[in-house]
């Protein structure tokens, strides 16, 4: 450990791990072998960190975490895998966040800025992007993927293999069994279901009324139409000239492998 750090006397810090400069270790912490954490990056009481696990610099992990622990998946057999998490991240009480598996690509990486608030869970395999918000309670299951921007509200459940496009809104209590394209609003129902777009959202990251309303026209073609999918996606085509956002939003569409939520 570099100069500057804190780590508990109750703290048990593999000697194989590698804290950088001021890192903070509360009590009753367990660091375990093959765990890397970056600068400033400060951890609570009671906290579990296992590896392999690269963690970046100036997070901020509060008591009863768990993070880096087993998949959990069957099909795992204690073959090497890895969690990534980058810089400046909040994660709070008794989330979980586990490595991949072999069979998903080997690891499950966060990005950068996101709030993950308490009982957050995120599964084996998932690829979480920057600057989300996941209220308590969000639940993540295998390999799913959210861009960034996202923001998770309490008690959501995203389905495995899901992806959640950039910008989205997914609503309290939403089951998300399909990916969501960019910038949508999704509402609780026995399954979530899209309700427009994200626009508060995208007001408050500096989206001009211009890109807003081309966003909006392609909701409308997408999912207000009454066309099919093919149709909508012709219109979302002729849309995608004019707009860098709905290019964004047919890109999402044509490189799902899940059916699109409708």
């Amino acid at each position: 450990m570099s100069a500057g750090g804190q780590v508990h006397p109750s703290a048990i810090v593999d000697p194989s791990a590698r804290l950088g400069e001021g890192v903070c270790v509360g009590a009753f912490t367990i660091i375990g072998p093959g765990v890397e954490i970056g600068d400033g990056t400060r951890i609570g009481p009671h906290c579990s960190i296992h590896g392999p696990t690269r963690i970046g610099r100036d997070n901020v992990i509060h008591g009863h975490a768990a993070i880096g622990g087993d998949p959990q998946d069957k099909k795992y057999a204690g073959e090497t895998v890895r969690l990534e998490i980058g810089d400046g991240n909040v994660i709070r009480e008794f989330t979980t966040i586990n490595r991949g598996t072999g069979g998903g690509g080997g690891v499950t990486r966060i990005g950068d800025g996101n709030w993950l608030l308490a009982y957050t869970h995120i599964a084996h395999d998932c690829i979480v992007g920057s600057h989300c918000v996941f209220s308590n309670n969000a639940t993540l299951a295998g390999h799913v993927e959210i861009g960034d921007h996202v923001i998770l509200s309490g008690f959501v459940g995203i389905h495995q293999f899901c992806r959640i496009g950039k910008h989205a809104f997914i609503g309290m209590g939403a089951f998300v069994n399909g990916d969501v394209p960019p910038f949508l609003m999704v509402a609780q129902e026995s399954y979530g279901r899209p309700r427009g777009i994200n626009s508060e959202g995208l007001k408050r990251r500096g989206f001009d009324p211009g890109r807003t309303a081309a966003i909006k026209r392609a909701y409308r073609a997408l999912y207000m139409s009454g066309a099919d999918l093919a149709q909508a996606r012709e219109r979302l085509a002729e849309l995608a000239g004019e707009s860098e956002d709905v290019r964004a939003m047919l890109e999402f569409i044509d490189s799902g492998q899940r059916a699109l939520l409708r």
